[in-house]
């Protein structure tokens, strides 16, 4: 194949360059980034894409969409692979392997707080504080936990509940919390807790009992006998558990990568051992970009994904790979420790890495076939819908409130892959009569699409090709309203409605025109707008019902009358919360200063969602509109 042209003079450009160390980046039309790259020496690399030398397809098509290149020199090649991780990360350039992010997954997090929280977290790190993980089960983290509830006794409960608490909960009488809430444990204490329990979350096993065992001695020394009978029982504890590590030569702290590839389909799947603990495996779908070199593929995997997690003392890859003892000097860098990144191994981690190949092969083929079921339901609709070309995007909008409350509306994407997690949206709704669907689908439509709309001030935005409607005739309608307001055209509208026995697969399809369609269960066109539906319905009520509890945390006391600022304070210290006065009787609440029984019980009806006059049950049901 012939060289491409290039649309500015590469040549010429790289022999102006020095031979510093730094990270370049490819431009496209609309200064859109197309590639970024590091360099060990900057005017040898550059200047590499543009001599005779044979290059790939997609390395061709990259440089004849270039337009200009720009550099940032660095002082070291561990600051240019950094730097070159930060880009990636931030830019996403198209044709740099890229790791996708799957928010699924469980970390342990130990907040930033005054008096630190250990818990569990799911979803977007937006909560200050340390994240260690991911983990491959909901298993794996609280057996986590309760290793480290039971050697540091740190707290797991609410902030809420934390600044509340007039008396130390069950978690202290059980001995795993040195309640901090009320007083029992010093500051000192407690953050010596948190940076011992730190070091065990990060796989420092050994330099943990190293210390604790000087502690314990110095304690011995100064006739602080008490204080180095409790270190001497934990260091115990903590060597009972490292006594695992080594059982069968397994090691103590280590990490297995193994990448299968088919054609530029790549899944890489991680085998994890912390403390000799086996945490299980995780696999990732790294996008490609075209790339069908599984060591570069598995070289932008550990670059980008051990640039946010802490790196284990040795990580066992199935290959060697780009740039290794440089990804290994930045890693040791980052995690201040040595990390070894070997590739060829016997014994145990033979076996282990045995295994990884195995998973990722056998994953990568069962999502080929995923992928390959949800082209075929794909296709399916673009014929049923008349379509010319395939669906690419597919939007679905779904209203979930109770009994008019808290009205939420979500948003869902699909694209040819399966679901867009980080571009689901959720509308809080309002200014709308409680319990109007048309007016809350209305609003969110008009939300939506309006953000799309170019301006003076930005470009027009993304458009569906399908916008799914969870609702009849009457919501499709609103939907239709919306888009010819906006004077949209180019996205096909269709309502989901539930058919007359209101059984999955007995769905009707609506149509602005007029006409419906009932493909029936067995329909490919419909199991896939029943996935897409069904995801929306969930996003939904998820949202709606977080919502809700919001609300009611924070108002329900206020909408009691006879209940002000000191009897809330009072109701709230006593209980320690409002988890706590929900769970207290009607004599219990009237014992609380200032509370009488007639007024502990229209408190007791309110949170129990009673009629305050008949004490009969109040209606509560969460639904979700179609």
């Amino acid at each position: 194949m012939a060289e491409p042209v290039p649309t500015f003079d590469g040549k010429a450009f790289a022999k102006a360059l020095s031979t510093a160390p730094g990270v370049y980046r490819m431009i496209g039309a609309g200064d859109k980034v197309l590639y970024v790259g590091k360099a060990s020496a900057l005017r040898n690399r550059v200047s590499s894409y543009f001599n005779a030398t044979p290059k790939s397809t997609r390395i061709m098509t990259m440089l004849a969409q270039t337009v200009r290149m720009e550099v940032t020199v660095t002082r070291t090649e561990t600051e240019a692979l950094i730097l070159e991780n930060e880009l990636i990360k931030s830019l996403k350039p198209r044709y740099n392997v890229l790791l996708r992010d799957d928010k699924s997954y469980p970390y342990v997090l130990l907040t930033n707080d005054e008096w630190p929280r250990i818990t569990m977290h799911r979803g977007p790190r937006s909560v200050p504080g340390r994240y260690f993980g991911p983990y491959a089960s909901v298993g794996a983290v609280r057996d986590t936990l309760n290793l480290i509830h039971k050697l540091f006794k740190l707290r797991s409960c609410e902030n809420s509940v934390f600044a509340n608490r007039t008396r130390p909960c069950l978690q202290y009488q059980i001995g795993r919390c040195s309640g901090p809430c009320v007083g029992l444990v010093s500051a000192q204490d407690y953050a010596e807790n948190v940076r011992r329990a730190t070091l065990m979350l990060e796989g420092r096993s050994d330099d943990l009992t190293d210390e604790i065992g000087a502690a314990m001695e110095a304690a011995s020394a100064r006739l602080d006998f008490e204080e180095a009978a409790r270190l001497r029982d934990l260091l115990g504890s903590i060597r009972t558990l490292q006594a695992r590590q080594y059982v069968d030569g397994r090691a103590a702290d280590l990490d297995v990568l193994a990448v299968a590839m088919q054609g530029t389909a790549a899944c890489v799947v991680l085998l994890a051992f912390r403390d000799g603990r086996n945490l299980g495996t995780r696999s990732f779908f790294p996008r490609t970009n075209g790339s069908d070199n599984p060591g570069e593929v598995l070289a932008a995997f550990v670059s980008q994904y051990y640039g946010e997690q802490l790196p284990p003392a040795e990580i066992v890859l199935d290959r060697d790979i780009p740039d290794r003892t440089l990804i290994e000097q930045a890693l040791s860098s980052a995690g201040e420790r040595r990390v070894q990144l070997r590739f060829s191994v016997r014994g145990d981690r033979a076996g282990y890495l045995d295994m990884a190949r195995r998973n990722a092969q056998i994953t990568l083929a069962s999502e080929q076939t995923s992928q390959a079921a949800q082209l075929a339901r794909a296709e399916d609709l673009q014929k049923m819908l008349g379509m010319d070309e395939l669906p690419r995007r597919i939007e679905c909008f779904d209203i979930s409130h109770t009994m008019g409350e808290a009205t939420v509306a979500s948003c869902v994407v699909f694209d040819a892959e399966g679901p867009v997690r980080a571009q689901y949206r959720r509308f809080n709704i309002s200014g709308i009569e409680p319990g109007d669907d048309y007016a809350a689908m209305h609003q969110a439509l008009s939300r939506r699409f309006k953000r799309a709309m170019a301006t003076a001030d930005k470009p027009a935005g993304v458009l569906p090709d399908i916008l799914l409607i969870d609702g009849g005739a009457g919501q499709v309608a609103q939907a239709k309203a919306v888009l010819d307001e906006l004077d949209i055209h180019s996205v096909v509208l269709v309502g989901v409605a539930k058919g007359p026995a209101r059984r999955p697969g007995d769905e009707d399809l609506l149509l602005p025109d007029g006409r419906s369609l009932h493909p029936g269960a067995d329909s490919p066109a419909l199991q896939l707008v029943q996935q897409v539906r069904d995801e929306a319905h969930r996003f939904a009520i998820t949202g709606h019902r977080g919502r809700r509890q919001k609300i009611r945390n924070t108002s329900r006391l206020e909408d009691i009358p006879g209940i002000g600022p000191r009897r809330r304070g009072n109701l709230l210290r006593h209980f320690g919360g409002l988890g706590g006065l929900k769970a207290a009787g009607v004599e219990e609440i009237s014992r609380v200063d200032g509370i009488n029984a007639a007024l502990a019980e229209r408190i007791y009806a309110t949170l129990h969602g009673l009629d305050p006059v008949t004490g009969g049950p109040g209606s509560d049901a969460t639904r979700s509109d179609g």
